[in-house]
């Protein structure tokens, strides 16, 4: 019986889940059916490539675990990844207020294009000889309802083949057809869930103006609560010396894709801070627009009777709203949940597939209530309504962010929660419900927390 395991995708989470497999499987086989671009360099089959992302605390942690014998964190940060603080590198204004800067640095994010992230994850994965990258389309999986023994795949100008697996790990994105092929072994009753926003984003590439190379991630955030659609806006640095700028508007709030258009949106945010930044500063890029921004769900977790040998992971298990910058970090986390279940007894243990599918619906469970948790409130969203336990947690999560704008111990469990470095139980400790009691113990800032030179680098840009 084989022990070659096989991933569908060669993307962020399938990378992982390759290096994740790789000390326990003979040989991982990683199918792919783009041509991968030899740098960091954006390619079609990633719908949300050339929009910001940031790497969360917790999906480092969740790397730095899977990869063997290497630090992501070294890595990216050598190739020109910026590592932010939440509390001491980020601006941010929320539905309730601006959050302060602490000298307490607060969990870390990595912030750089999704093209170097994902080249410098390949590339380090790939090291390993048990690692083979190759060209090919999975078309269906082998095997019965009780167990999936390999995929079948097609390669481009060549008769399609059968690929026998001890273990296949699904990560090929929003787009998996991993139900329909579940419903050819016989396998159904996959409960599936959407809930869409309308949300579009628009993002342009600037070169940052000089002395600006480490201003401060700067997020006017969209509020669900106003009644009326969701407009946001994002300056995200990146390698290179350049800021990436993402707006984002939910249905009936849409950015457009003209350059003279994303600056007056930008300017006409709650807050004109990310416009005034850019509009001095010098574009790289056209602007590009991305509709693919559903949260969509697949409760594979709750299938009866999962088969053997099939994992499903990143994209292909739950997407999320990107505005929320859970997606790479639920991945990484994901596949930390497979490496440690391999530990157990390799890639043909019994139960495997189902303690993975498991495990990985937690981190599944804390992103969506999060993002959906939002989501539901704007207007003309599609797939749910607020109900009362929505309002429940709705007024919680209100109290604990406007305490968050003025108390560092309500500041520090949001950071814990939202960077996924702790479960949603982080926020029922003792200090932290105290801490939403008292609500801010600091008066509210009446505009963006810059330092001297930060107020005049936006003062001389606008």
């Amino acid at each position: 019986m084989t022990r070659r395991a096989v991933v569908i995708g060669a993307g962020l989470a399938g990378m992982l889940a390759a290096a994740a497999l790789s000390t326990s499987a003979d040989e991982v086989i990683v199918l792919e059916r783009d041509e991968l671009p030899e740098g960091p360099a954006h390619r079609k089959g990633l719908p949300q490539g050339r929009h910001s992302h940031v790497l969360m605390a917790g999906g480092l942690a969740a790397m730095e675990e899977v990869v063997p014998g290497v630090s992501m964190r070294k890595q990216l940060l050598a190739a020109g990844a910026h590592e932010l603080s939440l509390g001491r590198d980020m601006v941010a204004l929320t539905s309730e207020g601006w959050f302060r800067r602490w000298q307490d640095e607060g969990p870390r994010l990595i912030a750089c294009s999704r093209a170097l992230l994902d080249w410098v994850v390949r590339v380090a994965v790939a090291a390993d000889p048990r690692v083979v990258i190759r060209r090919g389309r999975a078309v269906g999986l082998l095997g019965d309802a009780g167990r999936v023994s390999g995929v079948r795949v097609a390669a481009e100008g060549a008769d399609e083949y059968d690929l026998a697996a001890g273990l296949v790990v699904d990560t090929s994105g929003r787009g998996s057809r991993v139900v329909h092929w579940l419903g050819g072994l016989g396998v159904t009753g996959v409960r599936e869930r959407t809930v869409d926003t309308g949300l579009v984003n628009a993002t342009r590439v600037y070169r940052a103006p000089e002395g600006a190379e480490r201003f401060p991630m700067t997020v006017v955030q969209a509020d669900p609560y106003a009644s009326r659609p969701g407009r946001s806006g994002m300056i995200l640095p990146i390698e290179g010396g350049r800021w990436m700028v993402s707006l984002g508007g939910t249905r009936g709030g849409e950015p457009p894709a003209d350059p003279e258009g994303f600056l007056r949106y930008a300017l006409d945010l709650p807050h004109p801070v990310v416009g005034r930044l850019i509009a001095a500063a010098e574009p790289l890029t056209d602007v590009h627009l991305s509709r693919s921004t559903r949260n969509d769900r697949r409760y594979l977790e709750k299938v009866r009777d999962w088969p053997e040998g099939l994992v499903v992971l990143g994209d292909a298990l739950a997407t999320f709203n990107p505005a929320y910058g859970q997606g790479m970090t639920v991945a990484a986390l994901g596949a930390r949940v497979l490496r440690r279940e391999l530990a157990g007894g390799g890639v043909r243990a019994v139960g495997l597939a189902r303690r993975v599918q498991r495990g990985a619906a937690r981190p599944v469970d804390a992103a969506w209530a999060a993002a959906v948790g939002q989501d539901v409130w704007y207007p003309g969203t599609r797939g749910a309504r607020p109900g009362l336990g929505d309002r429940v947690v709705t007024g919680f999560a209100r109290r604990l962010t406007r305490a968050a704008t003025g108390s560092h111990g309500a500041a520090a469990a949001l950071w814990d929660v939202t960077s996924l470095s702790a479960g949603p139980a982080r926020l029922l400790r003792p200090t932290t419900l105290l801490a939403v009691l008292n609500g801010p113990l600091l008066p509210p800032l009446p505009g963006p927390p810059l330092t001297r030179e930060e107020r005049r680098l936006v003062d001389t840009a606008g």
